[in-house]
Formats: C-alpha cells, sequence, structure tokens
C-alpha cells in the first residue's frame, strides 16, 4: 500500500505557494547576454545544459531555475550570483 503524505500549510505558506515567480526572483539575464556579445538564449541554454525553452522562461520570470542552474548561469557570465538574480519579498515594505 503507497504511503500517503499529508501537509498542513499555514494561510501565509498556502499564499506564498500561489504566489507568480516574477513577484519574487527578478534577473538580469537578458541585459547580460546583451553585453555578452549578444549571447543566444540558445548558446545560454547550450552552456548550462538546458533548453531554450527554459533560459526564455527564466528571463520572463515565469519559472525559477534551481540554485545549481542559478550558479551556472552566473558563471557563464562571470558574474556574482546577486548581479544575476535578485529576490524581492512582496511582503516586505522598503
Amino acid at each position: 500500500m503507497p504511503a500517503f503524505h499529508h501537509f498542513i500549510f499555514t494561510e501565509e505558506e498556502f499564499k506564498m505557494g500561489k504566489k507568480k515567480a516574477e513577484e519574487q526572483l527578478t534577473n538580469n539575464i537578458r541585459k547580460l547576454r546583451f553585453f555578452k556579445d549578444e549571447m543566444t538564449q540558445q548558446a545560454l541554454a547550450d552552456a548550462v545544459g538546458v533548453s531554450r525553452q527554459t533560459i526564455v522562461a527564466i528571463e520572463k520570470a515565469k519559472y525559477s531555475p534551481s540554485l545549481e542552474l542559478a550558479f551556472k548561469i552566473a558563471r557563464v557570465f562571470d558574474t556574482p550570483l546577486e548581479e544575476v538574480f535578485s529576490y524581492e519579498n512582496p511582503n516586505t515594505e522598503s
């Protein structure tokens, strides 16, 4: 018999899970590609081992990359991770 896992979330955790990635994680990948001899999305995808569609989704903030992929992308541009990606918590006031 398969094991069933029950998860109990607070209302805030549930709401955070529903928030779109673009509300939290932003990136400068498009700009970095432009300044790296107008690198194509395909060239970046090949360099980090993912599909072009994955790069498109990350650039559009439709997909948040794994930590490993984020570091690989930063390494391609020889740029610190925090200059490629930034996290904005929409629940904190600036």
